[in-house]
């Protein structure tokens, strides 16, 4: 029956019928999912895609078994019934829809279908009577169970202690060329390239109030320049790089905090004990983007730390001679 509120059916009011044919498209549709994330995968992790493409295969054979029941019980003909149809039935996120998913946000949406297949399993063999049927679909709530244990065993197969470091790498290697990359060149952009306006104001005026309004100029201006100089200057298509617009997001706002971190000090009226704080969240904006650079970038600390810091001292000597000048 409808229900009051909307055109969707209730759960409790499927019968025997409905229920094999919700169970028979909801395999269906995780079959083509598991293919989907698998085509999604294969270019960089074709190790993992295989596994998928095992995960699919398996979804197959337990919708052929459920056609098979339904035709011995009710005949050739199946009810057009699917999760969207049923009120408070599990859905599935449409993440597969994402352009850029990440391999533990795949791993993970699969570890979820699993375990939601397995609830709906043993909730529908508790609705049916009919003891084949009651049987069938406890098995596939044993087999969902089991399907973590089916994706380790096809991970042995595909999945060779070579291949997964391999992928990591690969994964890695994106996340550093598509945030990391472009967030350290903005924060050193930042951090240095306003070092000099602001203290050349700071001691040219000695006045926090306009030292603040400069700095926050300089660094949100930068912010947005550098924000849509990477987004522009590289689609991501042949380098490889990833989305443009997620490199200048993070080029951008990393540039604008590398500037607001020694331009809010002088939101202090005291122009000493503000600029004090200033030159310590320096040395600390410093120190930040070696540990950043070691970090990811696999330059040695305290080569970093010396480029970086000589970098910042000169500008930030340049600012001070010639604001006291």
């Amino acid at each position: 029956m409808l229900t009051a509120l909307s055109s969707r059916r209730r759960f409790s009011d499927l019968n025997e019928q409905e229920i094999l044919a919700l169970a028979i498209s909801s395999e269906e549709d995780d079959a083509r999912i598991y293919r989907q994330y698998a085509e999604k995968l294969r270019g960089d992790y074709p190790d993992t895609a295989a596994i998928f493409e095992g995960m699919a295969a398996e979804e197959d054979d337990h919708r052929r078994s459920l056609i098979d029941l339904h035709e011995a019980r009710f005949g050739p003909v199946i009810p057009l019934i699917r999760r969207e149809h049923v009120a408070g039935y599990y859905t599935r996120k449409p993440v597969w829809l994402s352009a850029n998913l990440s391999l533990d946000t795949i791993r993970g949406e699969a570890a979820a279908m699993e375990k939601e297949a397995e609830a709906f399993y043993i909730h529908a063999a508790g609705r049916t009577m009919d003891a084949a049927t009651r049987k069938l679909l406890g098995d596939l709530a044993a087999a969902e169970a089991g399907h973590e244990k089916t994706a380790e065993a096809l991970e042995i197969a595909h999945l060779g202690a070579d291949a997964k470091a391999a992928e990591d790498f690969t994964e890695r290697r994106q996340f550093i060329l598509t945030w990391v990359q472009p967030g350290l060149a903005g924060l050193m952009d930042g951090s240095v390239s306003t070092l000099a306006p602001i203290f050349a104001t700071a001691f040219a005026t000695q006045d926090s109030g306009t030292t603040f309004l400069v700095g926050l100029a300089a660094s949100v201006g930068a912010g947005i320049s550098m924000g849509f100089t990477e987004a522009a200057h590289d689609d991501g298509v042949l380098s490889g790089r990833g989305s443009p617009w997620k490199r200048g997001l993070a080029s951008g706002v990393m540039t604008a905090l590398g500037g607001l971190g020694h331009a809010l000090p002088y939101l202090i009226p005291d122009f000493w004990t503000a600029t004090a704080i200033a030159v310590l969240v320096v040395f600390i904006e410093l120190w930040t983007i070696a540990w950043i650079q070691n970090r990811y970038m696999e330059t040695p600390f305290l080569r970093a730390a010396f480029q970086v810091v000589l970098g910042g001292a000169l500008v930030f000597a340049a600012g001070v001679l010639i604001g006291g000048g």
